[in-house]
């Protein structure tokens, strides 16, 4: 099966459609209207069945394969940030963009060769942030316990009311983090809200959202906690003792993830299996 779906602006999108051999191609709008980002005209090619090992999303613009990883930019302006989001809320299959693949396409990411679920629906939308990456070659302080990076690009929980498409581009606004540590490694969990909500405007920093989304910081931190259980596998740590860090502090994480990522384009890390060969958005 092959489809072409769209990639949205993030401003106004809508859930996913649930049949996959649906064909349309939409621009990603960009410039000024849209948080100063150039203009982008981009496609979702789908390739294989939806749920399963075979699934890729490849991102194309004027037909050529383009990398959601390093073509598109990390800033909207205006304090925003642009969020790729990889997994819609409420939804159990862990897609993920795949770092070490030709064009980073998102895929089903798998374990033992079958796909990988969620034991339960996660109930924010969840993506990255491109040009952004967690050196594993770098030693985290006291405050993570000298954990390195997991060498992907700084994760997202996008807390805002509406679901995000899988593939989908939405500027975004940092309002904490916190630090994650998942089998030894610092994961960075950047807590964001669509520009777009209701609500963002009103919310500026961690400790706003409970005005608005009662819950939501304990619950994301318990959720990521806890999801690994059901396998077999222990709870998640996490560092700064559990407290999630303030929209400073999370803006720091984001600068100083794209100096990694700056550093890895330039040669200047080790890139082991990672593919960095697609041309870098300035």
């Amino acid at each position: 099966m092959l489809a072409l779906l769209s990639v949205y602006s993030g401003y106004n999108v809508a859930a996913r459609p649930a049949v996959r051999s649906m064909r349309h191609v939409t621009k990603l709008a960009g410039g000024a209207a849209r948080g100063g980002n150039p203009l982008m005209d981009i496609t979702l090619e789908e390739a294989g069945e939806f749920g399963t090992t075979d699934f890729t999303m490849t991102f194309k613009r004027d037909g050529a394969v383009i990398s959601p990883w390093h073509d598109i930019p990390l800033e909207a302006g205006n304090g925003l940030y642009n969020m790729l989001t990889e997994i819609p809320k409420m939804t159990l299959k862990k897609m993920e963009v795949d770092t070490k693949a030709e064009g980073n396409p998102i895929k089903q990411d798998e374990k033992k060769g079958k796909a990988r679920l969620y034991h339960g629906p996660i109930f924010w939308n969840y993506g990255c942030l491109p040009q952004t990456w967690e050196d594993p070659n770098v030693k985290g302080d006291e405050n993570v316990g000298g954990a390195f990076g997991d060498n992907d690009p700084l994760d997202v929980v996008e807390i805002g009311a509406a679901s995000l498409s899988m593939g989908s581009v939405t500027p975004v606004k940092p309002l904490g983090v916190l630090s994650m540590i998942d089998d030894g490694e610092l994961d960075w969990k950047l807590i964001a809200i669509n520009a777009a909500d209701e609500h963002a405007a009103q919310i500026n920093d961690v400790d706003d959202i409970e005005k608005f989304y009662p819950g939501t910081v304990s619950g994301i931190r318990e959720w990521f906690r806890w999801y690994k259980t059901p396998d077999g596998k222990p709870i998640n740590a996490f560092g700064h003792g559990e407290k999630a860090l303030s929209a400073k502090e999370a803006v720091h994480v984001i600068e100083e993830t794209n100096g990694f990522y700056k550093d890895l384009m330039a040669g200047k890390a080790d890139a082991g299996k990672l593919w960095t060969k697609a041309a870098v958005t300035a």
